[in-house]
């Protein structure tokens, strides 16, 4: 038997041999992501860019799950390997039927492009609700639990994870073809490769995808300095580059003068795989003598060890995966589960839970409560079924419940022929004859987003402001002043200022999925208490932020802000509940490379869950300006309940990065841990009512 075909040898020698058996023309054509069958060996066509961020997208149905930055406000590690497990499972599923079928076109194979890990270091990225936040640790343990759910543990891979962009990637979009990300040695080891770093040790994710922009000076798919750090971790899968980005080399970035020395600088510095179209001229660049045939060899081993490593070519524990496994009512189920986690509470004054048997009617305003964009956020698949914010309330309530739109929601008006404000007068009439207004305004998928997405005032994607478009300004104004109760619903990816403080509550939802109606219902009605947390800081506006092409973390995030500033609305982290779980006692000490940490904490209030988080401050010189993010843990009590939970925080936790990029853990520096449901800043603890319990931890 030919060792490619051999089971019992590895995937490493399997791959070796199959590749020895093709011409240097095969191997170039095997470095396109639209990769050709090679019938003499028996390789299939395969198409490498397939995408599952929040479920498996643009390939027919699948279960939506909420946006990235939605599944990330649960701050919950197993339900994130919980939803991979399904993205995966979905994604094998329909490879199975396509395969079967002889379509192995775009988004339908199993090399899925997430998760996305870049650090949503500024509220105007328009593609930063594809993120888990603005926090290196809890980036790292979500997409860490993402990608092991994705993999799985069988004896293949389910399907192949994507840390994605690498690295010092988060905008401005309109200007990612030609950008320089300029990042000194300990933002980088600091903030933007933390993630990346445990997501290629621990996670051992597949596959690495190069970003547009370059990284102090190199292109991030040609990178000599990214190609090293990738070695110096033992990343073993393959790389891609983002799509097109190494025709912008020559293009845009100017570091090479022609498609052939672009081709030489990133196959040189390890890109496998070319999703666009210029390693079209690979094989006349091994011609011209840029690139060597080794080089080629390199790469077109690394792509077939995946494909092994997927089990391509034999016959797999997954094989009987079909149509029928797709949005399942357990998935379905899972997804409403995920868009209740997601969902945040800003501001309560006692009006929610609503009682619904002392309500009749109920307005629902808004042009996002019965807009499907607003539950889908970038990169989505196709629901068989949405459920809008407006459906799922006609359907928790027995009672009236009267519908306007509103507002468009980004124009002037509704309907062409119209004057402007044309559903104003139509809001406020159904606000006057109800008895609770549920008023639903944000952005959608159209408003913020990639570069290329959007063709109105945010321009490429990214925010100009962080106020809602000026037509949905009016109506809030316009409903508020009716002056019947008001919850504010705000579906969008990131921070948003809303600009008043009138209304009796906000619910943050971010982009919840096809089940997100269902599951804002559910906590209007209290059939769900809230216990979604902000993954990243909302703030005031954007004239006290750093300019958004400075990539420099000083006064960025939580970690580093200048709280005295006096500009952030809500704080990372913060999010209300209906129950009451506190921290009533801690104590922690070290044991080996961690601390081991006893935590009790009570209920009081109704039955519910809520993120028990765990910081810690430095005295050291090469600290953190603020505190940092160590540990989290999301709990669930019932009414009256006290419960002892344990905590292992590994030391590596609590390190400092001096200015040289050396991470290290400081002993001689005084350590603080915080224990609570919120960070230790003063506004949080103003917001909750609540104040972390801080233990001295001796590291010597």
């Amino acid at each position: 038997m030919e060792i490619y075909k051999d089971k019992s040898k590895s995937c490493e020698e399997r791959a070796k041999d199959l590749v020895s058996k093709m011409t240097i023309l095969e191997r170039c054509e095997q470095l396109k992501y639209d990769a050709p069958a090679i019938e003499r060996l028996g390789v299939p066509a395969y198409n490498w860019w397939n995408e599952g961020l929040h479920g498996v997208a643009r390939a027919g149905v699948a279960t939506m799950f909420p946006q990235a930055i939605g599944m990330a406000a649960s701050f919950d590690d197993t339900l994130l390997y919980d939803i991979a497990n399904v993205i995966s499972t979905e994604a094998r599923a329909k490879y199975n039927e396509y395969s079967r079928l002889g379509d192995r076109d775009i988004y339908k194979g199993l090399t899925l492009w997430s998760p996305n890990i870049n650090i949503f270091r500024d509220p105007r990225w328009g593609r930063g609700h594809e993120t888990y936040g603005e926090d290196p640790y809890l980036t790292s343990r979500l997409g860490c639990a993402f990608v092991k759910g994705l993999q799985g543990d069988g004896k293949v891979m389910r399907a192949a994870a994507c840390a994605k962009h690498f690295a010092v990637h988060s905008g401005p979009e309109a200007i990612r073809h030609e950008f320089d990300a300029i990042a000194d040695a300990k933002d980088l080891e600091e903030t933007y490769l933390p993630a990346f770093e445990a997501l290629v040790k621990e996670a051992h994710v597949e596959s690495v995808m190069g970003a547009y922009n370059r990284t102090n000076g190199e292109p991030c798919c040609g990178s000599e300095y990214l190609s090293g750090k990738l070695r110096e971790w033992g990343f073993d899968g393959y790389f891609v580059s983002d799509c097109w980005a190494i025709a912008d080399f020559h293009m845009h970035h100017h570091v090479t003068a022609t498609a052939t020395e672009s081709v030489a600088l990133a196959l040189k510095n390890g890109c496998d795989v070319n999703c666009g179209n210029t390693y079209l001229h690979l094989y006349k660049a091994y011609e011209e003598g840029l690139v060597t045939e080794e080089q080629i060899t390199t790469a077109c081993e690394h792509l077939f060890r995946t494909r092994m490593r997927l089990g391509m070519f034999d016959e797999t524990e997954y094989d009987s995966l079909g149509y029928m496994d797709v949005e399942t009512k357990k998935s379905l189920a899972l997804s409403r589960k995920a868009a209740e986690s997601a969902c945040v509470l800003l501001k309560n004054d006692g009006i929610l839970p609503l009682d619904a048997s002392k309500i009749n009617t109920i307005a629902v305003i808004g042009p996002n409560a019965q807009n499907i964009g607003a539950l889908r956020g970038n990169y989505y698949g196709t629901a068989s079924r949405y459920e809008t914010i407006l459906m799922g309330i006609q359907d928790s309530f027995d009672g009236r419940v009267l519908f306007s739109e509103g507002a468009n929601i980004v124009n002037d008006k509704c309907e062409f022929l119209a004057l402007p404000n044309d559903r104003i007068a139509e809001a406020k009439a159904i606000s006057a004859l109800s008895d609770v207004v549920i008023l639903c305004v944000g952005l959608d998928e159209g408003l913020e987003g990639e570069e290329g997405d959007q063709g109105n005032e945010y321009g490429s994607g990214d925010k100009r402001s962080l106020l809602l478009p000026k037509s949905q300004q009016k109506l809030v104004e316009a409903v508020l002043e009716v002056g019947k109760p008001t919850v504010i619903v705000l579906v969008s990816g990131s921070s948003l200022n809303i600009n008043t403080d009138k209304e009796n509550a906000l619910i943050q939802a971010f982009y919840p999925g096809s089940e997100g109606g269902k599951a804002v219902a559910d906590i209007l009605f209290g059939k769900v208490s809230p216990s979604g947390k902000l993954p990243v800081t909302f703030y005031k506006d954007i004239d006290k932020l750093p300019e958004f092409t400075d990539y420099c973390m000083r006064e960025r995030t939580y970690r580093y802000d200048d709280y005295t500033k006096n500009h952030i609305l809500y704080p990372f982290g913060f999010g209300l509940t209906y129950s009451d779980i506190r921290v009533e006692a801690a104590d922690a000490r070290v044991e080996g490379d961690c601390i081991t940490a006893d935590v009790t904490l009570s209920n009081k209030g109704v039955a519910g869950s809520d993120v028990m988080q765990v910081y810690f401050k430095s005295s050291s010189k090469d600290a953190v300006r603020n505190h940092a993010l160590c540990a989290f843990l999301k709990t669930k009590l019932e009414s009256g309940e006290t419960k002892k939970v344990t905590v292992k925080i590994p030391l590596k936790n609590l390190t400092v990065v001096n200015d040289d990029g050396v991470r290290y853990l400081d002993k001689e520096a005084k350590t603080v841990l915080y224990f609570g449901t919120s960070q230790p800043d003063e506004l949080s603890c103003a917001l909750t009512g609540k104040k972390p319990i801080a233990v001295e931890v001796s590291l010597a």
